[in-house]
């Protein structure tokens, strides 16, 4: 896996978790992390949250779940539907 994979793929998708991005490349979540920090310090990729709480304040989620990240160039960062997993019963 390298930084144009990940460009290429969360392009493609606009947005996505971490745990999406770790899942299709077989990769570990901080490896993954770490290249996506690459990628927010040239202003390409923001980095939200599923929710304000979710992650944080009851530790049921998975952190990786919740960590969604938007390649900026796209246009679908003003019409984000950014929502905490389906699976997740701690709304």
């Amino acid at each position: 896996m390298i930084l144009s994979q990940i460009r290429d793929y969360l392009k493609q998708r606009g947005q996505c978790t971490l745990s999406d991005i770790a899942l299709h490349f077989d990769t570990d979540a901080d490896a993954v992390r770490g290249m996506l920090d690459v990628w927010i310090k040239k202003g390409k990729v923001e980095k939200r949250s599923a929710t304000g709480s979710c992650g944080s304040s009851c530790q049921s989620c998975d952190p990786a779940s919740t960590e969604v990240y938007i390649w900026c160039e796209s246009k679908t960062t003003d019409k984000l539907d950014v929502s905490i997993p389906g699976y997740c019963d701690h709304k």
